[in-house]
């Protein structure tokens, strides 16, 4: 059964939240706190065993938001799937928690079934993202392809590599710090398919270190 941690400072939601986990039969509660300092104090005291799979967390919390807490646990707990529910889904908080780590981004009007399936798919390594926050997705690569040609056509890293529309969609995401998971998720192929780009793009860049095109990408 996926142990899931909830992030919530809504008692109400925490309390349907908790129902439907707890009658869905494949899923059961590990710990549930109302803000991100709690949430990282009750982590600090679990074993390793007793860690959650998965996380669900809010983003505007007392104390220390969603944003944080989702950085901070990426990189201290790298092992625990993290998943935005949210009422929010602008451009800033969309890009600073898929950019932090969070594997998924869901609105709190998904519904159980969305909200069931996303825990499900976190676990298994997938990401998923409400239809809501892919629009906005959508709307914001197109934004940056388009800044991305008005670079290119002065100049730019682009410029002698060779890259492929797909591969320069690729290195803008990278760019924003979505993961292989995540941009398979925003363009809609596999995992796999991810992998293969980033073995062209890192040959066409002659670097081999994510981190380091990162940087590079974003100048």
């Amino acid at each position: 059964m996926a142990k899931v941690f909830m992030v919530d400072d809504e008692p109400l939601l925490m309390e349907s939240l908790e129902i439907i986990l707890t009658y869905s039969g494949g899923h059961t509660i590990c710990g549930s706190s109302g803000n991100g300092v709690e949430a990282l104090n009750m982590l600090s005291d679990m074993n390793d065993s007793d860690l959650p799979d998965v996380m669900l967390v809010d983003l505007n919390m007392p104390q220390m938001g969603g944003i944080e807490l989702i950085k901070i646990v990426h990189e201290k707990y790298p092992g625990i799937k993290m998943i935005v529910l949210t009422t929010f889904y602008d451009d800033k908080n969309i890009s600073q928690a898929l950019a932090g780590g969070a594997t998924g981004y869901l609105l709190k009007d998904s519904g159980k079934d969305a909200i069931l399936n996303a825990i499900d798919r976190a676990v298994n390594g997938q990401s998923v993202l409400d239809g809501k926050v892919m629009e906005k997705l959508t709307r914001m690569m197109a934004g940056a392809a388009s800044e991305g040609e008005k670079k290119t056509s002065s100049g730019d890293i682009f410029e002698g590599k060779d890259l492929t529309d797909r591969e320069k969609e690729i290195c803008r995401l990278i760019a924003e710090g979505c993961t292989n998971s995540q941009i398979a998720s925003i363009l809609f192929i596999s995992e796999g398919t991810v992998k293969n780009y980033m073995s062209s793009i890192y040959d066409k860049f002659d670097i081999h270190d994510r981190a380091k095109l990162a940087l590079m990408l974003r100048g």
